[in-house]
Protein backbone atom coordinates (compact mmCIF):
# COMPACT_ATOMS: atom_id res chain seq x y z
CA UNK A 1 0.00 0.00 0.00
CA UNK A 2 1.48 3.70 -0.90
CA UNK A 3 2.07 6.12 1.48
CA UNK A 4 0.91 9.29 1.12
CA UNK A 5 4.10 11.89 1.04
CA UNK A 6 5.14 15.32 0.07
CA UNK A 7 8.54 15.58 -1.87
CA UNK A 8 10.99 18.38 -1.50
CA UNK A 9 13.17 18.63 -5.02
CA UNK A 10 16.02 21.18 -5.09
CA UNK A 11 13.69 23.61 -3.36
CA UNK A 12 14.89 27.05 -2.41
CA UNK A 13 12.72 29.34 -0.12
CA UNK A 14 12.62 32.64 1.02
CA UNK A 15 11.65 36.13 0.09
CA UNK A 16 11.87 37.72 -3.95
CA UNK A 17 15.40 37.61 -4.32
CA UNK A 18 16.44 37.22 -0.68
CA UNK A 19 16.97 33.72 -0.54
CA UNK A 20 16.62 31.53 3.03
CA UNK A 21 17.53 28.00 2.35
CA UNK A 22 18.11 26.49 -1.08
CA UNK A 23 18.81 22.96 -2.08
CA UNK A 24 16.65 21.39 0.11
CA UNK A 25 15.52 17.39 -0.94
CA UNK A 26 13.75 15.61 1.24
CA UNK A 27 10.09 13.11 1.93
CA UNK A 28 7.21 13.91 4.37
CA UNK A 29 5.99 9.86 4.96
CA UNK A 30 2.29 9.40 5.92
CA UNK A 31 2.24 7.07 8.93
CA UNK A 32 4.51 9.45 10.44
CA UNK A 33 5.76 12.33 12.73
CA UNK A 34 8.24 14.41 11.17
CA UNK A 35 9.76 16.96 13.36
CA UNK A 36 11.51 20.69 12.00
CA UNK A 37 14.21 21.57 14.10
CA UNK A 38 16.98 24.68 14.05
CA UNK A 39 18.31 27.64 15.52
CA UNK A 40 16.54 30.91 15.54
CA UNK A 41 16.43 32.69 11.51
CA UNK A 42 17.45 29.49 10.18
CA UNK A 43 14.49 29.68 7.72
CA UNK A 44 12.13 27.14 9.85
CA UNK A 45 8.66 29.28 9.17
CA UNK A 46 9.97 30.12 5.91
CA UNK A 47 10.36 26.45 5.09
CA UNK A 48 6.76 25.53 6.70
CA UNK A 49 4.81 28.47 5.23
CA UNK A 50 6.11 27.62 1.70
CA UNK A 51 5.25 23.78 2.38
CA UNK A 52 2.12 24.65 3.21
CA UNK A 53 1.24 27.29 0.32
CA UNK A 54 1.08 30.04 2.32
CA UNK A 55 4.63 31.61 0.19
CA UNK A 56 5.25 30.49 -3.20
CA UNK A 57 8.82 28.49 -3.51
CA UNK A 58 11.60 30.93 -4.76
CA UNK A 59 12.70 27.63 -6.68
CA UNK A 60 12.25 23.45 -7.46
CA UNK A 61 9.38 21.76 -6.77
CA UNK A 62 7.34 20.35 -4.09
CA UNK A 63 5.64 17.14 -5.29
CA UNK A 64 2.18 16.21 -3.59
CA UNK A 65 2.09 12.40 -3.79
CA UNK A 66 -1.37 12.27 -2.04
CA UNK A 67 -3.76 9.43 -3.17
CA UNK A 68 -6.94 11.44 -2.66
CA UNK A 69 -7.67 12.30 -6.29
CA UNK A 70 -6.62 16.02 -5.67
CA UNK A 71 -3.71 17.59 -7.75
CA UNK A 72 -3.19 21.12 -5.90
CA UNK A 73 -0.88 22.31 -8.80
CA UNK A 74 -2.81 21.48 -11.71
CA UNK A 75 -4.96 24.79 -13.33
CA UNK A 76 -8.26 24.87 -12.16
CA UNK A 77 -10.22 28.21 -12.60
CA UNK A 78 -13.74 26.11 -10.80
CA UNK A 79 -15.48 27.92 -7.82
CA UNK A 80 -14.14 25.11 -6.01
CA UNK A 81 -10.58 25.07 -6.58
CA UNK A 82 -9.24 27.23 -4.03
CA UNK A 83 -10.56 24.40 -1.61
CA UNK A 84 -7.77 21.86 -3.38
CA UNK A 85 -5.02 22.30 -0.94
CA UNK A 86 -7.41 22.78 2.07
CA UNK A 87 -8.50 19.07 1.29
CA UNK A 88 -4.51 17.73 1.17
CA UNK A 89 -2.83 20.24 3.92
CA UNK A 90 -4.57 20.64 7.62
CA UNK A 91 -2.65 23.28 8.88
CA UNK A 92 -2.13 24.30 13.32
CA UNK A 93 -0.33 27.69 13.52
CA UNK A 94 1.03 29.25 17.34
CA UNK A 95 -0.65 32.24 17.68
CA UNK A 96 -3.78 31.40 20.07
CA UNK A 97 -7.22 31.75 19.54
CA UNK A 98 -9.96 34.36 20.27
CA UNK A 99 -13.05 31.95 20.12
CA UNK A 100 -14.79 33.69 22.60
CA UNK A 101 -18.48 32.66 21.80
CA UNK A 102 -17.78 29.31 20.20
CA UNK A 103 -18.24 26.27 21.62
CA UNK A 104 -15.58 23.52 21.23
CA UNK A 105 -18.12 21.34 18.72
CA UNK A 106 -18.62 24.84 16.84
CA UNK A 107 -15.02 25.45 16.54
CA UNK A 108 -14.11 22.03 15.59
CA UNK A 109 -17.29 21.97 12.92
CA UNK A 110 -15.34 24.73 11.27
CA UNK A 111 -12.56 22.26 9.86
CA UNK A 112 -15.50 21.02 7.64
CA UNK A 113 -15.35 24.46 5.54
CA UNK A 114 -13.77 22.87 2.43
CA UNK A 115 -16.82 20.41 1.98
CA UNK A 116 -20.12 22.52 3.15
CA UNK A 117 -22.05 24.91 0.72
CA UNK A 118 -21.76 28.84 0.66
CA UNK A 119 -23.47 28.83 3.63
CA UNK A 120 -21.40 26.58 5.69
CA UNK A 121 -24.22 24.08 6.64
CA UNK A 122 -22.69 20.90 8.04
CA UNK A 123 -24.84 17.56 6.87
CA UNK A 124 -25.55 14.90 9.03
CA UNK A 125 -22.45 13.30 7.91
CA UNK A 126 -20.03 16.03 8.91
CA UNK A 127 -21.62 16.37 12.57
CA UNK A 128 -20.60 12.81 12.36
CA UNK A 129 -17.22 13.62 11.62
CA UNK A 130 -16.88 16.37 13.63
CA UNK A 131 -17.70 14.25 16.60
CA UNK A 132 -15.29 11.50 15.90
CA UNK A 133 -12.83 14.08 15.59
CA UNK A 134 -13.48 15.35 19.02
CA UNK A 135 -13.02 11.76 20.34
CA UNK A 136 -9.71 10.82 18.53
CA UNK A 137 -7.79 13.75 20.53
CA UNK A 138 -9.87 12.58 24.15
CA UNK A 139 -12.01 15.93 24.79
CA UNK A 140 -15.53 14.38 24.54
CA UNK A 141 -16.34 15.84 27.50
CA UNK A 142 -15.35 19.32 26.42
CA UNK A 143 -17.77 19.18 23.43
CA UNK A 144 -20.24 21.45 24.72
CA UNK A 145 -17.97 23.87 26.89
CA UNK A 146 -17.17 27.41 24.93
CA UNK A 147 -13.75 27.96 23.98
CA UNK A 148 -12.50 30.54 26.25
CA UNK A 149 -13.30 28.46 29.39
CA UNK A 150 -10.27 26.14 28.87
CA UNK A 151 -6.83 25.89 29.55
CA UNK A 152 -3.94 26.06 26.87
CA UNK A 153 -3.59 22.56 26.56
CA UNK A 154 -7.14 22.27 26.21
CA UNK A 155 -7.52 24.94 23.52
CA UNK A 156 -4.36 22.87 21.55
CA UNK A 157 -6.56 19.68 21.33
CA UNK A 158 -9.33 21.79 19.89
CA UNK A 159 -7.34 22.53 17.42
CA UNK A 160 -6.42 19.23 16.24
CA UNK A 161 -9.60 17.99 16.45
CA UNK A 162 -10.08 21.06 14.29
CA UNK A 163 -7.63 19.83 11.52
CA UNK A 164 -8.65 16.38 11.90
CA UNK A 165 -12.15 17.37 10.79
CA UNK A 166 -10.94 18.51 7.85
CA UNK A 167 -9.60 15.18 7.02
CA UNK A 168 -6.53 16.12 4.99
CA UNK A 169 -3.76 13.71 4.31
CA UNK A 170 -0.78 16.15 5.43
CA UNK A 171 -0.68 18.21 8.61
CA UNK A 172 1.35 20.78 9.26
CA UNK A 173 1.46 22.60 13.11
CA UNK A 174 3.36 25.71 14.00
CA UNK A 175 5.13 25.36 17.07
CA UNK A 176 1.95 23.29 18.48
CA UNK A 177 3.23 23.10 22.75
CA UNK A 178 4.32 27.00 22.19
CA UNK A 179 2.38 28.41 25.61
CA UNK A 180 2.13 24.58 27.16
CA UNK A 181 3.67 23.58 30.76
CA UNK A 182 5.97 20.47 29.97
CA UNK A 183 3.31 17.66 30.71
CA UNK A 184 1.16 19.22 28.85
CA UNK A 185 3.64 19.54 25.96
CA UNK A 186 3.95 15.78 26.73
CA UNK A 187 0.97 14.93 26.28
CA UNK A 188 0.39 16.82 23.03
CA UNK A 189 3.70 15.37 21.51
CA UNK A 190 2.52 11.46 22.46
CA UNK A 191 -0.61 12.37 20.41
CA UNK A 192 0.72 13.45 17.28
CA UNK A 193 2.56 10.62 17.38
CA UNK A 194 -0.15 8.39 18.32
CA UNK A 195 -2.62 9.83 15.47
CA UNK A 196 0.14 9.60 12.87
CA UNK A 197 0.14 5.82 13.46
CA UNK A 198 -3.24 5.13 13.76
CA UNK A 199 -4.65 7.45 10.86
CA UNK A 200 -1.81 7.09 8.43
CA UNK A 201 -1.47 10.78 7.80
CA UNK A 202 2.07 12.44 7.72
CA UNK A 203 2.01 15.20 10.46
CA UNK A 204 5.28 17.86 9.96
CA UNK A 205 6.08 20.21 12.73
CA UNK A 206 8.42 22.91 14.27
CA UNK A 207 9.70 22.93 17.56
CA UNK A 208 12.07 24.33 19.80
CA UNK A 209 11.50 21.78 22.27
CA UNK A 210 15.06 19.20 21.16
CA UNK A 211 13.90 16.64 24.24
CA UNK A 212 10.21 15.83 23.39
CA UNK A 213 10.78 15.80 19.45
CA UNK A 214 14.23 13.66 20.18
CA UNK A 215 11.76 11.08 22.06
CA UNK A 216 8.97 11.25 20.02
CA UNK A 217 9.88 12.07 16.11
CA UNK A 218 10.79 9.13 13.88
CA UNK A 219 12.08 11.35 12.24
CA UNK A 220 13.78 15.39 12.46
CA UNK A 221 14.90 17.80 9.87
CA UNK A 222 17.50 19.57 11.37
CA UNK A 223 17.70 22.86 9.17
CA UNK A 224 21.54 24.47 9.00
CA UNK A 225 22.78 27.28 7.43
CA UNK A 226 25.83 25.69 6.74
CA UNK A 227 24.99 22.11 5.99
CA UNK A 228 21.71 22.73 4.77
CA UNK A 229 19.06 19.96 5.59
CA UNK A 230 20.08 17.31 7.67
CA UNK A 231 17.73 14.36 7.91
CA UNK A 232 17.19 10.89 10.09
CA UNK A 233 15.62 9.37 12.75
CA UNK A 234 17.49 11.32 16.25
CA UNK A 235 19.46 8.43 16.38
CA UNK A 236 20.89 8.39 12.83
CA UNK A 237 21.65 12.18 13.21
CA UNK A 238 23.86 11.55 16.18
CA UNK A 239 24.89 8.94 14.68
CA UNK A 240 25.94 10.34 11.46
CA UNK A 241 27.92 12.90 12.39
CA UNK A 242 25.50 15.74 13.62
CA UNK A 243 26.21 15.99 16.94
CA UNK A 244 27.44 19.48 16.20
CA UNK A 245 24.56 21.00 14.62
CA UNK A 246 22.35 19.76 16.95
CA UNK A 247 24.79 20.53 20.03
CA UNK A 248 24.22 24.27 18.41
CA UNK A 249 20.68 23.79 18.04
CA UNK A 250 20.99 23.08 21.86
CA UNK A 251 22.92 25.77 22.94
CA UNK A 252 20.79 28.05 21.34
CA UNK A 253 17.34 26.80 23.43
CA UNK A 254 19.61 26.61 26.98
CA UNK A 255 16.66 24.86 28.81
CA UNK A 256 17.55 21.72 26.22
CA UNK A 257 21.31 22.10 26.24
CA UNK A 258 21.56 18.93 28.66
CA UNK A 259 20.49 16.50 26.62
CA UNK A 260 23.30 16.52 24.48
Amino acid sequence: MKRDSIELRNLAIGYRKSVVAENLNATIFGGELTCLVGVNGVGKSTLLRTLAGFQPPLAGEIIYNCHCGLDPQSPDQSPTAGNKLSRIIGVVLTEKITAADLSVTDLVGMGRSPYTNFWGQLTAEDRQIVCEAIGQVGITELANRHVHTLSDGERQKVMLAKVLAQQTPVIFLDEPTAFLDYPSKAEIMNLLRTLSRETGKAIFLSSHDLELVCKTADKLWLLDKSRGLLVGSPDELQENGCMDVLLKFAISTPAQATLL
